[in-house]
């Protein structure tokens, strides 16, 4: 895989000072707020059921692709094998999790992808996690399921190490009172305090509690999608019911990138699953997730054109 890279530092806050700028910066968006530094969970036992114990170890993030890959019309020959994207990412066996688009050869049409693999073919069996969920071409009803291959189409964003325990980011907030979702939340929290010094996070949450607005993106589209009226009315959007397993990476600022600035997928154990938007019950929801700070940044094959939407 020969694809073009580019790699910046991110701004890396001690941990402690983020837990504290968190916790003090999400009590604008719910009613109750608690920010941790705690020994990470092993997330590779329920619910999380990652293909990793944990977050740490050489992290990084990185975004491949992008939106001018799916819009105006799909380029159907940008396919990404992640196995390859890790050691683009100098980080050859990566843990990595996150949001892309499905492997539509495998598959066998457009689908959401949830990446949450150990990205080694020496690995050992049972490290690939990934779930990729799409619409029944005939019922148009969603079906989740496991996905064994190590490919992505159009774009993917992804947070990476080597999976290691360590010291994370505990983030638990429940009765949302502000109009952000609970990740852009946390992001425009750390864009208020940081600025334009870039904080990247990834890591897993949990919708413990509430219904959650999804999208799962139908078959290609035969005709251009130029405006974002025409990009909703394409797009499938389901409430489902927690609990549901999210997987994301978010920046507080892009360096000059082109970065996708936030982006989270989700799966569960009871079929629901695709692109995070916002929870729909913000009396009753509760977050719990567990997150880390990405060294790095790494944009591989950022597109040379740019999606504009008409009704921008």
């Amino acid at each position: 895989m020969s694809l073009p890279v580019e790699k910046k530092a991110l701004h890396v806050p001690d941990l402690e000072e983020l837990a504290t700028v968190l916790e003090d910066g999400l009590k604008s968006y719910f009613a109750s707020v608690s920010v941790s530094v705690v020994d990470c969970p092993d997330l590779s036992q329920q619910p999380f059921t990652l293909a990793a114990p944990g977050l740490c170890g050489s992290s990084r993030a990185v975004d491949v692709g992008g939106i001018p890959n799916i819009h105006p019309l799909p380029k159907l020959d940008k396919i990404y094998d992640m196995e390859k994207v890790a050691e683009l990412a100098d980080l050859p066996g990566a843990f990595m999790i996150g949001a892309g688009a499905g492997p539509y050869k495998h598959v066998g049409v457009n689908s959401e992808l949830m990446p949450n693999l150990v990205a080694s073919t020496a690995a050992k069996e049972g490290s690939n996690c990934t779930h990729d969920i799409r619409l029944d071409v005939d019922s148009g009803q969603p079906i989740l399921e496991k996905c064994s291959s190590t490919e992505c189409a159009l774009m993917v964003n992804l947070y990476c190490s080597e999976g290691k325990p360590g010291k994370v980011l505990e983030v638990k907030a429940s009765k949302r009172t502000g109009e952000a979702d609970f990740v852009a939340a946390m992001r425009e929290v750390m864009n208020e305090r940081y600025g334009e010094k870039p904080v990247g996070l990834g890591g897993s949450f949990m919708i413990e509690q509430g219904k959650a607005w999804l999208h799962i993106m139908p078959d290609f589209c035969p005709t251009p999608i130029t405006s974002i009226k025409e990009n909703e009315e394409w797009l499938k959007f389901i409430e489902f019911d927690a609990p549901i397993i999210c997987l994301s990476v978010f920046y507080s600022h892009d360096p000059g990138l082109d970065l996708r600035i936030e982006h989270t997928h989700c799966f569960s154990h009871h079929g629901a699953g695709g692109h995070y938007h916002y929870d729909t019950t913000p009396d009753d929801v509760v977050y719990r997730g567990y997150f880390h700070p990405a060294e790095w940044v790494y944009r591989v094959d950022r597109p040379t054109e740019k999606w504009v939407p008409t009704d921008k």
